[in-house]
């Protein structure tokens, strides 16, 4: 696989991760879909770190997931939310 084509697929498979874990968590999120690769490529990566040193095998896409969510959800605190309550984005000056 080219280099190229592994960027494409890291960017689709980030995009769908990341769009699940919006998902995963009730209420509207304020993100663009650059910030929502970031988090599934982010989220995946994470879990991919995780499995290999406690479990040695893998990370699969649950794990991806859940990994995902979790920055979804430290996005919403760090903005005043909560669980449910995506926050206030802070304002652009």
């Amino acid at each position: 696989m080219s280099f190229i084509a592994y960027l494409i697929a890291l960017l689709i498979v980030g995009l769908i991760v990341g769009a699940f874990a919006r998902l995963a968590l009730p209420g509207k999120d304020p993100m663009s879909i650059g910030q929502t690769i970031a988090v599934g490529v982010g989220g995946s990566f994470l879990a991919a770190i995780f499995a290999e040193l406690l479990v040695g095998r893998p990370a699969g896409f649950l794990l991806s997931l859940l990994f995902s969510a979790g920055i979804v959800y430290f996005i919403r605190r760090s903005r005043g939310g909560g669980l449910t309550d995506p926050g206030i984005p802070p304002l652009d000056r």
